[in-house]
């Protein structure tokens, strides 16, 4: 598939899991990806993503930086722009998420959670704003869980929630460009890091789907790549929960 043949995107949080199989699917339909990582332990996983893309007989570029430092977030648009010509889409998906009572968060975790979370994606969007081609897609991941509400996700779906309402406002600043913004919201979802939750407690959001079953990795990448693609052009400043009905 080549719809997105001359496409240039960036995908953060990339070496692995989510992010991993959106870079793949990106840029096997054609668009050149920027694979972000950010530990030095996620380079072979990220040279990994690239091997695969260019295997589809596309291009890509494995680029280690921290979303939540401002500098190094701006790198990643810089090699969009020095290697590939410039940008035409952004999936903000890299995540840092820290699960525990609000009682017991601590600054240094709150600062963390807030800088990739949600600092990181803002000022992702602002870059995009003055670098994203006309007509160019943006897609937020966020989380079913800030629409339930559970114990110890405090944290986490503050930084998500704040980062849904980022998206819908530059839907609106942005759209006079026909540039999309738009959040994905994926239910429970059978990532190696999902893999390592408490078997009761995934056993629990089984239950809550509308299938009795945890979702698939593709079932999510597939709502990303219609977002970033050309079929999506009067689809933005939504929240699409892809989540088998758990909310």
């Amino acid at each position: 598939m080549t719809i997105l043949n001359n496409k240039v995107a960036i995908v953060t949080g990339a070496a692995t899991g989510l992010g991993a199989a959106i870079a793949t699917r990106l840029g096997s339909q054609g668009a050149a990806v920027i694979v972000n990582y950010y530990q030095d332990t996620q380079a072979e996983n990220a040279a990994q993503v690239v091997t695969a893309i260019e295997q589809y007989g596309g291009q890509a570029v494995a680029v280690q930086a921290d979303v939540g430092n401002l500098n190094q977030l701006t790198g990643l648009f810089d090699v969009a722009r020095d290697r590939f010509g410039g940008l035409d889409i952004l999936v903000n998906n890299a995540v840092y998420p820290v699960l525990k009572p609000m009682l017991e968060v601590t600054e240094a975790e709150f600062d963390a959670s807030f800088a990739t979370n949600a600092k990181g994606p803002f000022f992702a969007l602002q870059l995009a704003g003055s670098r994203m081609r006309d007509g160019g897609r943006i897609v937020n991941l966020s989380s079913h869980t800030t629409a339930l509400f559970f114990q110890r996700y405090g944290l986490y779906d503050g930084a998500k929630g704040a980062l849904e309402q980022f998206s819908r406002v530059f839907s609106k600043e942005i759209g006079h460009r026909a540039i999309t913004v738009n959040v994905v919201s994926p239910g429970p979802t059978d990532t190696p890091e999902f893999r390592t939750r408490p078997a009761e407690f995934i056993d629990g959001l089984k239950k809550m789907t509308a299938m009795g079953r945890i979702g698939q990795i593709e079932e999510i990448v597939n709502v990303v790549a219609f977002l970033a693609g050309p079929e999506a052009s009067w689809v933005t400043g939504q929240n699409i929960r892809v989540n088998g009905g758990v909310v």
